[in-house]
């Protein structure tokens, strides 16, 4: 089985709203889900977290740790192994771009109101990590 390492952004915002992406491509196209992607041939986790943030947002972003990790099943019968980090915007000007066709930061009754990308709701609440 092929293994797909990958890395999502936790990035809230002083009122601890979440930014939030909607999905261009699949898998999970039309999904809400946050900013992330695959780690790229060379790069550690943090510079996939910021390049990933800045393609999807226009956001420049500050790693902090590792909130989590989880496996999910790929379409083709790869292994996506996700790690997501905190992260704080620190520059740049929120705006979809590349695999997002919408960026926004919601609160918590936004965020669960949102068609999400598979189980993103119930690991961000055993993390602790839903907005507001």
């Amino acid at each position: 089985m092929e293994r797909v390492d990958c890395v999502g952004a936790l990035v809230y915002d002083e009122e601890r709203r979440l930014l939030v992406v909607k999905r261009a491509h699949d898998p999970g196209r039309g999904l809400w889900s946050i900013p992330g992607g695959r780690v790229e041939p060379g790069e550690d986790d943090p510079t996939a977290v910021a390049r990933e943030v800045a393609e999807e947002t226009g956001l420049t972003v500050e790693v902090g740790d590792l909130v989590g990790e989880v496996e999910r099943p790929g379409p083709r019968g790869q292994l996506y192994v996700i790690r997501d980090y905190e992260a704080t915007a620190v520059g740049g000007t929120l705006t979809a771009g590349d695999d997002a066709t919408d960026a926004r930061y919601v609160t918590r009754s936004e965020f669960l109101a949102l068609s999400t990308t598979m189980l993103l709701v119930s690991t961000l609440e055993q993390w602790n990590a839903l907005p507001g």
